[in-house]
């Protein structure tokens, strides 16, 4: 089966752009948590009750990780891809959000 000629430019880039996409991009240098979700998220690891506000924090810095709450019923990763994504906020808020933790 013969392609037409017009095809091999766009080709190349959809070749490029998968490359870029599996080769992980260009890293992230900035904050991943904003200084909300970091008092959130300091707030929920008290003994306090926790609010909806704080939930959603919570919710939002997870997808930020990769973890996708939608196929609950259906996912053959679950808990391993929650258990990652809290370990990566885990991570974030230790190195980020040291200015919002009490001394």
């Amino acid at each position: 089966m013969r392609r037409p000629s017009g095809t091999q430019p766009i080709l190349a880039a959809l070749a490029i752009l998968l490359a870029g996409c599996a080769a992980g991009g260009m890293p992230y240098t900035g904050r991943h948590l904003t200084p909300t979700e970091c008092r959130d998220l300091a707030a929920l690891k008290t003994n306090a009750p926790p609010t909806m506000a704080q939930h959603h924090s919570e919710l939002t810095a997870l997808r930020k990780a990769g973890y996708d709450p939608s196929p609950w019923y259906d996912d053959p990763y679950y808990p391993d891809d929650l258990q990652a994504a809290q370990r990566l906020v885990d991570y974030w808020f230790q190195t980020e959000c040291q200015q919002s933790q009490p001394r």
